[in-house]
C-alpha cells in the first residue's frame, strides 16, 4: 500500500521540473543553463557566483522581496476564494479599485502621518472587497458564473480608474500621465537600507494578510463554513450552514487582500496616482500563486516568494545572456506540472510500490 504523497511534495516536485525545463530551453538554443542558477543565487542572496570580489549586495534581495509581496497577497485573494468554491480571477480589477481608492484617500483627504498611510491601505482593502461584492452576489443569489463577471469586471475597473483620475484627482502638469505625488503623510518608508532598493513597510501588510488568511481558515468556527460550503454547497447547507452569505464574503474577503496589494504598490512603489494603460498582471499572477501553494496561507507564501524571485531575476537574466521570458516559461512549467499533479502523483506511487515490492522480497 503506497502513501498519500502531499501538496507540498507534488508543488516541489514542479518547481524542479519547471526549472529542468527552462534549463533544458537554454541548452537547445545553445546557452549556458547553470547560468540560471547564477541569475537566481545573485538574486536570493545578493552574492554573485561568477564574480565573487563583489562580495554581497542586499539590494538584490530586497528587490526579491519587494517583487513578492503584492504577489503573495494577490495569492491569498485567489486561494481564500478558492477554498470556499469560487475561483477569483477578478484580482486585477480589484487591485486597480485598491489602488485607486488608496490615491484618493492620500490626495483629497488631509489627516496626520501614519494615520494618513493606514487610511490609504484601508481604503484599498474596502474599495478591494466592494469590487469583488457584485460577482460574489451574483453567483449566490443569481447563480451567474463568477469567472465571466469578474473579467467584465476587470476592465471596468482598468476605464473607470482613468476617467476618474483624471476628472477628479489632481493631475501632474508635467506630464499629465499621472497624479501630483502623494503628501509626505503617506508613506510606507524605506528600508533599503542605504541602497537603491525600494523596499518599504509594506512587507509588514504582507505579514498580516497571511497570518490572518491562516487564522481564520484554520481555527475559527467562520472559517470552517467557509471551507464546508467549497467542499460541499449542498452538505453544508442542508447542516444550516448560511451558504449565500458564506460565497458573498469570501468574495469580499478575498477582494481586500488585492485591494491592500493595489495600495501598498502605489504608496511604496510609485508614491502617486496612476493612469493604467494596462493591466499589471498581478492579479493573474496570484491565480498561479494559490495553484502552486495548494491555497493555504504558507503553501502561498512559499509559492508567491518563488514567483517573486523569478520576477526580480529577470533582470539578472538579460545580464547573463539569457532572455527575460525564461522566468515566465519557467512559471508557466512549474504551473503546468502543478495542474497535472494527478499524474506526478502516480509515478511517486509507482515508485513507492516498486520499493516496497522490493523490501518484501529482500525479506522473503
Amino acid at each position: 500500500m503506497t502513501r498519500k504523497h502531499s501538496k507540498l511534495t507534488v508543488s516541489l516536485i514542479a518547481v524542479i521540473l519547471g526549472v529542468l525545463v527552462g534549463c533544458l530551453i537554454l541548452m537547445i538554443t545553445g546557452r549556458n543553463p547553470l547560468n540560471i542558477f547564477i541569475a537566481l543565487i545573485r538574486s536570493l542572496t545578493g552574492f554573485s557566483i561568477n564574480n565573487p570580489a563583489r562580495g554581497v549586495n542586499i539590494m538584490y534581495p530586497l528587490n526579491w522581496l519587494l517583487s513578492s509581496m503584492p504577489i503573495i497577497l494577490t495569492g491569498l485573494s485567489v486561494a481564500f476564494a478558492y477554498r470556499t468554491g469560487m475561483f477569483n480571477i477578478g484580482g486585477e480589477g480589484q487591485y486597480i479599485a485598491g489602488a485607486l481608492a488608496c490615491a484618493t484617500v492620500a490626495l483629497l483627504v488631509d489627516l496626520p502621518p501614519v494615520v494618513h498611510t493606514i487610511a490609504c491601505i484601508l481604503a484599498g482593502a474596502i474599495a478591494g472587497a466592494l469590487w469583488a461584492f457584485l460577482p460574489g452576489f451574483l453567483k449566490a443569489f443569481r447563480n451567474i458564473n463568477e469567472v465571466v463577471i469578474c473579467v467584465m469586471m476587470n476592465y471596468i475597473a482598468l476605464y473607470f480608474n482613468d476617467w476618474f483620475v483624471r476628472s477628479f484627482l489632481p493631475i501632474d502638469p508635467l506630464t499629465l500621465a499621472r497624479t501630483e505625488n502623494f503628501p509626505e503623510t503617506v508613506s510606507l518608508g524605506n528600508l533599503g537600507f542605504g541602497t537603491a532598493s525600494q523596499f518599504n513597510w509594506g512587507v509588514v501588510f504582507a505579514i498580516i494578510g497571511v497570518l490572518i488568511f491562516w487564522f481564520v481558515m484554520e481555527k475559527t468556527t467562520f472559517g470552517y463554513s467557509l471551507r464546508a460550503t467549497g467542499f460541499n454547497s449542498e452538505g453544508s447547507r442542508y447542516a444550516g450552514m448560511k451558504n449565500r452569505r458564506n460565497t458573498v464574503l469570501s468574495m469580499m474577503i478575498a477582494g481586500a487582500f488585492t485591494g491592500v496589494a493595489g495600495a501598498i504598490v502605489i504608496i511604496g512603489n510609485y508614491g502617486y496616482g496612476r493612469i493604467f494603460t494596462t493591466f499589471d498582471n498581478f492579479g493573474f499572477d496570484g491565480i498561479a500563486v494559490a495553484l502552486v501553494g495548494g491555497s493555504t496561507a504558507f503553501g502561498v507564501l512559499a509559492a508567491g516568494l518563488l514567483f517573486g524571485l523569478m520576477a526580480a531575476s529577470e533582470t539578472q537574466f538579460q545580464i547573463l545572456g539569457i532572455p527575460s521570458e525564461i522566468s515566465d516559461l519557467i512559471q508557466a512549467a512549474i504551473v503546468f506540472f502543478v495542474a497535472i499533479q494527478y499524474g506526478i502523483k502516480l509515478i511517486l506511487d509507482f515508485v513507492d510500490k516498486k520499493r516496497i515490492n522490493k523490501k518484501v522480497k529482500e525479506v522473503a
